[in-house]
């Protein structure tokens, strides 16, 4: 017998399903229909941020806009127009709930503008206006319930229209609400007139209390020495919200019953139910569907954004929870109110600011409209184009498919079948899939960021250096290399590599009491950003600063060992990442977002652009349409075919933007004997230097075609001019364009969803990474030889010329060309790939003479090249190295600095951890049996690469 569906059972418990969202694929689709049919959703709001997500984040409105347009309309007119069509449709689709349950449900909201908050007059008129204009029985026009809202409530409900009271977040609100139906209700009684069709439901707003109150609580919490204080504190958090609304239910008890209420009842009048609003969970440590767990109970509504309604469907727990210890909920908000914080202040102050962001989210809505206008107009608004010649068809097969199968819909609801046959593994994939709606409760947490990264510059930091690894440095490293220095912050920093000349250079440069580290590891356990942070600790203690803890943050998942320190030693903050997102799927969480921050960027439109590609990508947009979804099947299926070098163009301002998608790409796919090896940061050439298993993918920024005196634009034309090449070659080709850098927050999740897909199609776990600890496992036994002995076990050295020695495989020559061409003229056979992995220090010198080492190595073997320096490609690359497809040519290039900054407690320092770490991956790649060349330089890097550089023209020569 089948589990019966946890969200129809919930309708059973008496709470109504509702869905908080609305656009117009949605009703077309059949989603809409197959949520009612599967689901019992029973009703749905809408509101401007959704309808302005909808339109820019979508094609769905892009002939109907180009249509008014033409007939001169403006773009609030053209708003009104779209979403009464949207909601009169929706209307329709719920009409049979409507019918079949006697008008207890089947209802959708559309809400009146900003000026009904402060305008009782303008509330009713345009009210009156929308409900004539949609004309649908089962449509509820929603008012804000302020004060110059209550008089409209009243007056709207005496003349019959179904009312949602919206933005209600105090008891005492709530009961003049209820009044305010009540009268309404009465007086249409007492003129004659009939009420058993009335409608009205009081939207409480509920995450937001906890969001404001839990704050002052950490604040308090950080602040507090006291175990015992500190303990009865944290025991208050998450709990606001819950008790506020439980009160609240308790009231709506009382308030509908006696006589008073009898009378209405008899002559049909329906309860005005309690609709929980703002449902989904913002505090990624809190479960994901408390604020519906916990609000259960008889004539009840709960409104879900569609993730959380996929949440409670796969794991909610039911149970009458709004009667349970209401007298604990009345001693939480006593206990609030005994430390100062004040819940009737607090919610008084959540309705002001919510009057305010409406307003905002509705000017945002119209600027939306007003820019789409320009963008169809001006033939702007495609973002995407592809050139795939032959692959064209398996591309739309494959995505024909991929609908059959709902891949969508098992892609929102976290389904880890989509990837692995095993239980347990899918298990761990649906517990990684945080990465899907960590958009909304970042934006919840901006105001935060912002104020920290305020008080943060206003105490006289100038520079801030992020110390993390792979995952919890590559965004950062992105926004510090493309977003220009904001005026007032302080600069952004990253270190990533544990090359001992690169951190003891970082060191020299930093004012160090005007300097702020950001510790970042997910795991809390993570060896590079932990050596760092004891490395820096120490450099301030060393140069008598007292109190270094006020110059560290940490960024870490909840429970980590770095988080018990960081609050032990009295960090600055301790900013929580999400233990359901794994590390490279994280740009948008807290490891992307506060250094943003800190350096002064808006992230609130950095993660309002991703909002938008996150409603570009849902379930009811059908695959071939879905701009995610389409990337990553082209991605799957042409490396299905052979085409797995996924070769990246970016625009100059956005060219580090390839060093993550490397990672997020390498570490995804490559494991199992298969994946899509991304090739980033090889200059294109001209078709005839390549071969057949490419796919490029050129992302331009569409303001790099303007002259910024850099010579950017010329960059960017010479660029173009290569891709329009390629496609004339018949190479396959996909174009990305993005507005400006803002861009980038799209783009993160557009790539995680595309990734995501790729992986599905190519039948493989794109959430794991089986064969990165390979490489740490042998680090650790050789520094644990080291510890003991004082000695690394180096490799064998087969060949010493011209200062460079050689460890590999011994070959019949006597010199670095005669070596290099006897081992890459066997080895680089057509479809392979050449990887050089550089443990050298990262400079702008070294990089230069390891890309004339790339391209002569890809122009004379036609095969792709990866550059990748080490140890930080070990969190990208190095898994695609072991794991990934057998078709690797592998150069390590080490030195011997003379510098060695020690690491306090560990017993060496970063020569020898480096050191350790290339062995280490030397002989993980040995053990797969991976042709590898080891290169030692010793203390000559710049003269050994420019011999090698005359070497490999020697080579190139032959």
């Amino acid at each position: 017998m089948p589990i019966q569906n946890r969200l129809v059972t919930l309708d059973d418990a008496g709470t109504s399903v509702w869905l908080d969202y609305i656009r117009r694929k949605l009703v077309q689709s059949g989603e809409l229909q197959r949520m009612v049919d599967e689901d019992g959703l029973r009703g749905m709001t809408s509101n401007p941020t959704i309808f302005e997500k909808a339109i820019s984040g979508s094609n769905d409105y892009d002939v109907q806009i180009r249509d008014l347009v033409g007939q001169g309309k403006e773009p609030l007119e053209i708003f009104q127009i779209i979403s009464t069509d949207d909601i009169r449709e929706a209307c329709d689709t719920l009409r049979p709930v409507y019918d079949n349950l006697e008008r207890y449900d089947g209802y959708v909201s559309i809400e009146v503008s900003p000026a009904g908050a402060t305008d009782t007059r303008a509330t009713l008129d345009e009210a009156r206006h929308l409900w004539s204009l949609v004309d649908r029985p089962n449509v509820m026009i929603k008012v804000p319930g302020t004060e110059e809202g209550l008089p409209a409530i009243e007056q709207l409900i005496s003349e019959g229209i179904n009312i949602n009271i919206t933005l209600l977040f105090d008891v005492n609100n709530y009961d003049e609400v209820a009044e305010r139906y009540i009268r309404g209700l009465e007086r249409r009684l007492d003129a004659g007139q009939p009420i058993d069709h009335v409608a009205s439901v009081a939207s409480f707003f509920v995450s937001r209390v906890d969001t404001v109150i839990d704050k002052t609580l950490q604040e308090r919490i950080e602040a507090e020495n006291d175990a015992g204080r500190r303990q009865r504190l944290e025991g208050l958090l998450g709990k606001a919200a819950i008790a506020n609304a439980k009160i609240a239910y308790e009231h709506f008890g009382r308030i509908f019953q006696g006589p008073r209420w009898q009378r209405l009842a008899n002559a049909g009048a329906m309860l005005q139910r309690p609709l929980w609003a703002s449902t989904s969970t913002k505090n990624p440590a809190y479960r994901d569907v408390m604020y519906v767990e916990q609000l259960i109970g008889p004539d009840t509504v709960n409104t879900m954004p569609q993730a959380t309604m996929n949440a409670f469907k796969d794991h909610g727990v039911i149970s009458p929870t709004l009667t349970d210890d209401v007298e604990g909920a009345h001693r939480i908000i006593e206990d609030l109110a005994e430390i100062d914080i004040s819940i009737d202040e607090v919610t008084r102050q959540l309705q002001v600011d919510g009057v305010r962001l409406f307003a905002e989210s509705f000017d945002a809505l119209i600027q939306c409209i007003d820019d789409e206008r320009t963008a169809i107009t001006m033939g702007m608004q495609h973002a995407e184009s592809e050139s795939l010649g032959n692959y064209q068809a398996a591309v739309e097969k494959e995505l024909a498919r991929l609908k059959d199968d709902q891949f969508l819909q098992k892609l929102w609801a976290k389904d880890g079948s989509v990837w692995s046959d095993d239980p347990e593994e899918q298990q761990a994939i649906k517990e990684a899939m945080g990465w899907l709606t960590i958009v909304e409760p970042m934006l919840e947490q901006v105001d935060d960021l912002e104020k920290f990264a305020d008080e943060v510059r206003s105490e006289g930091i100038e520079q801030v250096v992020v110390l993390g690894m792979g995952g919890s440095s590559l965004c950062p490293d992105v926004l510090a290399h493309t977003f220009p220095h904001a005026d007032g912050y302080p600069s952004l920093q990253i270190l990533d590599t544990t090359h001992p000349e690169a951190v003891e250079a970082l060191a020299n440069s930093l004012d160090l009491p005007h300097t702020l580290f950001v510790v970042s590891s997910k795991s809390g356990t993570t060896a590079e950003p932990l050596a760092f942070y004891h490395y820096f600790w120490s450099l301030l203690e060393e140069t008598g600063i007292e109190a270094p803890a006020r110059q560290f943050v940490a960024i870490t998942d909840p429970g980590t060992k770095l988080e018990g320190e960081a609050r032990d030693k009295g960090f600055r903050r301790v900013f929580s990442g999400s233990p359901d997102i794994g590390g490279r799927y994280s740009a948008l969480s807290n490891f992307g977002m506060v250094p943003a921050a800190l350096m002064g960027i808006d992230v609130r439109a950095l993660l309002s652009r991703a909002e938008t590609m996150v409603h570009a990508t849902q379930p009811c947009v059908a695959p071939n349409e879905n701009p995610g979804v389409r990337l990553g099947t082209i991605l799957g299926v042409l490396a299905r075919e052979g085409r797995d070098k996924l070769t990246l163009a970016t625009s100059p301002q956005i060219r580090t933007l390839g060093w993550w998608i490397e990672q997020l790409i390498a570490e995804s796919t490559g494991k199992s004997g298969t994946g899509i090896l991304p090739v980033e940061g090889e200059r294109l050439g001209s078709p005839d230097e390549y071969g057949d298993d490419r796919l490029f993918v050129s992302i331009r920024l569409r303001e790099e075609h303007r002259d910024h005196g850099n010579g950017s634009a010329a960059e960017q034309v010479s660029v173009d001019r290569a891709i329009s090449a390629l496609q004339a070659a018949g190479q396959p080709v996909v174009v990305l364009e993005l507005n400006d850098v803002y861009d980038l927050g799209a783009e993160f999740f557009l790539w995680e969803v595309a990734t995501a897909t790729a992986g599905a199609i190519l039948h493989i776990n794109a959430f794991n990474q089986p064969n990165v600890q390979e490489s740490k496992d042998n680090t650790n036994r050789l520094l644990a030889d080291f510890r003991r002995t004082g000695q690394l076990e180096e490799p064998p050295v087969v060949l010493e010329a011209r200062g460079i020695r050689f460890s590999g495989p011994s070959l019949a020559a006597s010199s670095i060309d005669e070596y290099l061409d006897a081992f890459l003229s066997v080895e680089a056979a057509p479809g392979r790939y050449l990887a050089i992995m550089a443990y050298l220090e990262p400079s702008a010198g070294h990089s230069s003479l390891l890309d004339q080492v790339r391209l002569s190595l890809r122009d004379r073997y036609r095969l792709a090249t990866t550059l990748g320096f080490g140890p930080r490609f070990l969190h990208s690359t190095g898994q695609f190295h072991k794991g990934g497809p057998d078709e690797g040519v592998f150069l390590q290039l080490v030195d011997f600095p003379d510098t060695d900054p020690e690491i306090a407690g560990l017993g060496f320092g970063f020569r020898t951890l480096i050191r350790a770490q290339s062995l280490g991956d030397y002989q993980a790649l040995r053990q797969h049996g991976r042709p590898v060349v080891r290169l030692d330089l010793g203390g000559d890097v710049d003269g050994g690469l420019q011999r090698l550089v005359s070497a490999l023209a020697g080579v190139t020569a032959a």
